[in-house]
């Protein structure tokens, strides 16, 4: 079996069902698993002959849809089982497995969450075993620095011994290098003219990606051997490969940082010639030297710029690690028994200059919000004036401004533009708060150096927590999920609602699937004549029985209709009446006459 189909079935086992509903290739063309190709070719062509729909409609049957999917089904299966790579991934994962594999965007997720619902525990535990390796392949390396620093792993440990985590990770990341210069150039998408193609990783990158990382190799591996006693350098050479690593970068981000946000127009304004008649070799430095966007506004425009602010960024950060390399290797080298957090010092300034730098983007996103719309962000207006400007383009400026007046926004663009300064503020607060943690972590690790009496692994606690916390919750998360009923809790459902219901004086409903409405059983009412009587004469207030009609809905007996009805009190008063008063008593005529005078 192929390794990917191997670590396929690995971490995407629980998330496939056990069998396929559909029947499968091997029975739609009449061959056992272990056919031949010679074998598949005469099969389908044998099949094709009964299942074609002309060759159907030929010997007068009706051709109907279903037989139309079965002739395609049946010829998709010939076209995987022909192709051995996909016989082998068929056979593996299954018809819906190597769909997934070759089309990800046609999986249900409600099919793939029902999958694992339904999943088996040994299917589940191998999910949370790669979960587990990647913790351990993370916090190792860490660990056992820790522990080297602090000692504990006796005298006779080496270095180069407790560093065989990061060897295998370099490993890892160097044939990852060999493989991508290896793979030659990229291939020109169909859709992209060639004039307009430019590789987006020519080769000089790979090359120059390969060897700053074997600067960075070497300077591991002189550092081991130092530390070791293996050999005895001066700390300068032992620093050489890190200082060129970091030349390189920084040399790369200046570059970047130097960069000039320019649109289509203004590029073949300043070149002379179209770019669709620039030479590869001109292209490829057009590309060194500008950012071209579409326009000077719009996502795309403020993603360049945010990408020269990052490269700004970068480069603090590099020559802060630079400065902080220096004064290491002088303190190592000429002994001069420097203060630890002196010599930390950059690192303190770098800290807060990254902070200062998302707050000041933050007040310059208010202030522009401020003089496109000043109605919604009044309060940045007058930090703008006190020295914060807004680092918008005179174009952008321009059309926000005609006549000395702001443009109306809409409220689209009002939301998008509450939505900018929200993000810059959630930056500007993350930032900070993240920098105060690595501060923290710092004062802990010069602490120690000093010769603070705590355990080096308390220095990486926090990750240790963080990461053990996730870890619990992604196995409660993978091992609690279970498939839920949708009908499931309805039977108490109901007993518990005829229960109110019976206790109220109502009769019992039925749970009616159809949601076809019952009105409750009438109770029948007995009560006397007197009893009736005296309770509606003596008390006027809305007595708390009452009937059900079908005509007029729930009646209560205070309640009075137009048609007749003859109630037991009625019937019962009747009877009591005398029969020589009944004669008295003339009948009503069918068609009463009123005499209005």
């Amino acid at each position: 079996m192929r390794y990917d189909i191997a670590f396929f079935l690995c971490c995407c086992r629980s998330f496939l069902s056990s069998s396929d509903e559909n029947e499968s290739y091997y029975d739609l063309l009449g061959v056992p698993p272990t056919a031949t190709p010679e074998e598949l070719k005469r099969a389908y062509k044998r099949q094709s002959l009964l299942m074609h729909p002309d060759k159907l409609a030929q010997k007068g049957q009706t051709v109907t849809a279903a037989d139309r999917d079965r002739f395609t089904r049946m010829r998709n299966a010939y076209e995987v089982l022909s192709d051995p790579r996909r016989r082998e991934t068929y056979d593996a994962i299954g018809e819906r497995g190597m769909k997934w594999v070759e089309e990800p965007l046609s999986v249900d997720p409600q099919e793939l969450a029902h999958n694992f619902a339904t999943s088996s525990v040994y299917d589940r535990s191998k999910i949370f075993a790669i979960f587990l390796a990647v913790y351990v392949a993370v916090f190792l390396l860490p660990i056992l620095v820790c522990l080297m620093a602090d000692g504990e792993l006796g005298p006779g440990a080496r270095w180069t011994v407790v560093l065989i985590p990061l060897w295998l990770w370099d490993v890892i990341i160097l044939f990852y290098h060999s493989r991508v210069i290896l793979m030659g150039p990229i291939k020109r998408p169909d859709h992209i003219p060639e004039e307009e193609w430019v590789d987006p990783l020519p080769m000089w990158k790979r090359v120059l990606a390969i060897c700053r990382f074997a600067l960075l190799v070497l300077f591991e591996v002189l550092l081991a051997l130092q530390l070791d006693g293996f050999i005895r350098a001066p700390w300068w050479l032992i620093f050489l490969p890190i200082f060129l690593w970091e030349f390189i970068a920084l040399r790369k981000k200046i570059l970047l940082a130097n960069m000039s946000v320019v649109t289509h127009e203004e590029l073949e304004l300043a070149i002379g010639k179209k770019f669709t008649e620039c030479s590869p070799a001109e292209k490829e430095d057009i590309h060194r030297r500008f950012i071209v966007v579409p326009t000077n506004e719009g996502s795309i425009y403020e993603a360049a710029c945010r990408l020269r602010s990052e490269a700004t960024g970068d480069i603090i950060r590099i020559l802060a690690r630079i400065i902080f390399s220096v004064l290491l290797v002088l303190n190592l080298e000429l002994q001069l028994d420097w203060s630890w957090w002196l010599v930390f010092l950059p690192i303190w300034c770098m800290a807060f200059c990254i902070v200062g730098a998302a707050f000041r983007r933050f007040s310059e996103a208010q202030a522009e919000a401020a003089q496109r719309d000043p109605e919604t962000f009044g309060n940045a207006e007058q930090e703008a004036a006190n020295g914060w400007a807004p680092s918008t383009s005179y174009a952008k400026m321009d059309e926000s401004k005609k006549d000395g007046q702001p443009q109306p926004l809409s409220d689209e663009e009002r939301d998008e533009l509450k939505a900018k300064v929200m993000h810059s503020a959630y930056r500007a607060v993350g930032t900070c708060f993240s920098q105060c943690f690595f501060l923290f972590l710092m004062c802990l690790l010069i602490a120690k150096i000093e010769g603070a009496g705590y355990s080096s692994v308390l220095i990486i606690s926090p990750f240790l927590i963080f990461g053990g916390v996730l870890l619990c919750c992604l196995a409660c998360t993978i091992f609690c999920i279970t498939e839920v009923d949708e009908n499931a809790g309805m039977a108490d459902f109901d007993s518990n609602v005829n229960q109110a219901a019976a206790a109220a004086g109502y009769g019992t409903t039925d749970y009616d699937t159809n949601n076809s409405y019952q009105p409750p059983n009438q109770q029948p009412q007995q009560q006397d004549t007197q009893g009736s009587a005296s309770s509606y004469s003596n008390d006027c207030r809305t007595p708390v029985e009452s009937t059900w009609d079908p005509e007029y809905g729930q009646v209560w007996t205070s309640e009075k209709r137009d048609e007749p009805s003859s109630t037991p009190v009625e019937m019962e008063t009747l009877e009591q009446i005398p029969l020589d008063d009944v004669k008295d008593v003339e009948k009503p005529t069918e068609n009463p006459s009123f005499d209005l005078d």
